[in-house]
């Protein structure tokens, strides 16, 4: 009879013992890992993902989440963009010519060139997308009206974004802006929502 509890302890601390074991193992092993095809151009760039260089094309195991990569070449623009990593995925990194160099090496690499352009219009156009959806009024310009004339730009207030837009009213006569406001109360639009530069 005395055996039998004493058994019980002892058992009982055997089952306690594995279930701290593999809760930690599974609490501290970190997120689970994911295939990520990677693809370059240049195809010879260096790229980091969150500060450890990773091969610039190929196939990389990366965890589970967000993570920051960063692709430079000597000659080429340098490229940071955010990767969230939820599943076997695909990433392409491109980095385009801002030098003497760098156009060198496009001439002696036309299909990544090809490549780099496709992307760079694909890109543009998803931009473009965005702004319209983000400024319908995007779609009315330029507009030249009696006494003002409305086109857009770089924001003043954010010039480094390129997804926020200034727009540029030039008034022409002492009716001028009266006719612009006018005018966007037309388009259903508020003009407070808007950055508005008059010139």
């Amino acid at each position: 009879m005395e055996d039998n509890p004493r058994s019980l302890v002892v058992g009982g601390a055997v089952v306690l013992i594995v279930l701290v074991l593999v809760g930690g193992f599974l609490l501290f092993r970190g997120a689970p890992e994911h295939t990520v095809e990677v693809r370059s151009v240049p195809n010879d760039l260096t790229l980091t993902l969150d500060g450890t260089p990773i091969p610039a094309n190929g196939d990389v195991k990366i965890k589970e989440g967000k993570h920051t990569l960063v692709g430079e070449r000597s000659g080429f623009k340098s490229h940071t963009q955010t990767l969230e990593v939820r599943g076997d995925t695909s990433v392409r990194m491109y980095l385009f010519a801002n030098s003497a160099e760098g156009r060198a090496w496009e001439k002696e690499h036309p299909d990544q060139a090809l490549e780099a352009e496709a992307e760079a219009g694909r890109r543009y156009q998803e931009l473009t997308e965005r702004l319209q959806a983000k400024y319908p009024l995007l779609k009315e310009l330029p507009y030249v009206g009696p006494g003002f004339d409305v086109s857009y730009g770089n924001s003043k207030k954010h010039p480094d974004d390129p997804e926020q837009l200034a727009f540029y009213v030039t008034i022409s006569d002492s009716e001028g802006k009266a006719k612009f406001l006018e005018w966007i109360r037309g388009l259903r639009l508020d003009v407070e929502k808007l950055e508005v530069v008059y010139r």
